[in-house]
């Protein structure tokens, strides 16, 4: 049976997701400046073309394994060993697929040159399937330092050899490269890091479907959801445009979803373990649910407001057709990230066929707004459109939680939202009245925008929580852990 973590466990542990998501991201931020400068816009738009297709069929056949596991309390090695060969089996015919279906990739997008990227990179596939089933279980035991590790090889290894050829080849073709010598490496890491030899079995098979069922129709649902409207940009632009569409995308998710989404990581478990207790649950929830709330609006609206000086000066002028994807996909990001934690607790209580619902209910608003309400949206538009699903999307994941947490009101959520929102909207103003103040450099703006940005959400937040009595809530956690994590370095450090 699980043991129900305390706060300092998940704290903890979220640090060290925040740790880990953070370090790879910043290894795939300094790889996307270096490669920004190295190739160009189309260069981009040729692996995002391959990607897309690439994802849609590994996901339709993703039997999300790794959640069976995780969420079964009575895990055994039988049902690793069945994982693992569900595993191997998904990326075999995802391998195949990818292969015979380049041909039509390239007709799709009008480029051929999609059709031999898809090709190679249809055997990476199989590489990434034969990788250690066990390390599941750093996330599972709530083992981060060990998670991060492998996280951490994995990366930097991919990052290293795409960077060497990118220097080298001049070419999309270094993206290529770096996949493919990144999965091989991380197959390797894999099995030197954990001691279990999984070995084909389909023993479990009944029960792993059973949770990986309604898993895939969720995964497919998501990944179309982020998915479909760069599908769309592709076919209605160019391979520049996309490659702009598609870096904008990344570049917007970085200071919201990349930082919020190793919390949820790290309650994920807890959650699980939490799942008999709706109380604890409700808590847990809430707790999540302020503390990425505090992060999350004001770094996609901080992002929004400082996207021309960021894309001038960290990618280039070639990049400025990207500014305003940035500035719209970057609020979608802090949306995004808010309701991860919801859908969580969505799957803790079983109710994994409601979220896959959601997001296939998003694609269809999506798909209605980009083909009938706007049929010639252009890509700008197709990211306003794309912003307005996700908003829906995240007010009806909070009416889902307040029918399955009957204890779970209105005024609670709102309480967790309220004076993000309202410090949110006080740095917005004064960044915009900066822009029309201000008329100097770029990197001096940047930094007095984000100086006097970040000092505006403090003094505001800080004030609004002192003027209602210093509530229980997010800032009352995260400054109570900070002081004790703190206390206890002193403490370490006197002895």
């Amino acid at each position: 049976m699980l043991r129900l973590p305390n706060q300092t466990t998940v704290f903890k542990g979220a640090l060290l997701s925040i740790a880990m998501r953070w370090t790879d991201r910043l290894i795939g931020l300094i790889s996307t400046l270096i490669l920004a400068r190295l190739l160009a816009p189309e260069d981009f738009g040729i692996i995002a073309m391959a990607s897309l297709v690439i994802g849609l069929v590994g996901v339709l056949l993703d039997l999300g394994v790794n959640v069976a596991l995780i969420q079964n309390p009575n895990v055994t090695q039988a049902h690793y060993d069945t994982a693992w060969s569900l595993r191997l089996l998904q990326s075999a015919v995802t391998g195949a697929l990818i292969f015979l279906g380049a041909p039509l990739a390239g007709d799709y997008f009008g480029d051929p040159r999609v059709i031999p990227v898809m090709q190679v990179l249809s055997a990476s596939i199989l590489v990434a399937g034969l990788e250690n089933i066990g390390v599941v279980e750093f996330q599972k035991k709530m083992q981060f330092g060990l998670d991060f590790r492998f996280m951490f090889l994995k990366r930097i290894s991919g990052f290293l050899i795409t960077m060497l050829a990118a220097w080298l080849m001049q070419s999309y073709w270094a993206l290529v490269v770096g996949t493919f010598a990144g999965r091989i490496v991380g197959t390797l890491i894999s099995y030197r890091m954990h001691p279990m030899r999984p070995r084909p079995s389909l023993e479990k098979i009944r029960e792993i479907f059973a949770v990986s069922q309604w898993m895939l129709v969720r995964s497919a649902g998501q990944y179309l959801d982020g998915s479909l409207h760069k599908m769309i940009v592709g076919r209605r632009a160019d391979s520049a445009v996309l490659g702009g569409y598609t870096l904008a995308d990344e570049i917007s998710a970085m200071p919201s979803t990349e930082l919020l989404a190793p919390i949820n990581r790290a309650l994920f478990p807890a959650f699980v373990a939490a799942r008999e207790n709706l109380s604890e649950l409700k808590r847990l929830f809430l707790l999540a649910q302020g503390v990425q709330t505090l992060v999350g609006i004001p770094a996609g609206i901080g992002l929004a407001m400082v996207a021309s000086e960021t894309v001038a000066l960290l990618l280039g002028e070639k990049w400025l057709p990207a500014v305003p994807f940035v500035q719209i996909l970057a609020i979608v990001g802090a949306i995004q990230a808010i309701t991860t934690s919801g859908g969580y607790v969505l799957i803790t209580l079983g109710r994994i066929g409601v979220v896959a619902i959601i997001a296939w209910v998003q694609i269809g608003l999506f798909v209605l707004g980009a083909f009938v309400l706007v049929p010639r949206a252009d890509p700008e538009a197709l990211a306003m459109i794309r912003l307005a699903t996700v908003g829906i999307g995240l007010a009806v994941v909070f009416w889902l939680l307040m029918r399955s947490l009957t204890n779970l009101t209105v005024r609670d959520i709102a309480r967790t939202i309220a004076r993000p929102l309202l410090a949110a909207a006080a740095m917005a103003g004064v960044l915009h009245y900066l822009d029309q103040a201000l008329a100097i450099g770029l990197l001096p703006l940047l930094i007095t925008k984000v100086v006097l940005g970040a000092t505006t959400y403090a003094v505001v937040i800080s004030t609004l929580w002192a003027a209602l009595g210093r509530p229980e809530g997010a800032e009352t956690y995260v400054i109570g852990k900070l002081k004790a994590l703190i206390a206890a370095k002193r403490k370490g450090q006197g002895e």
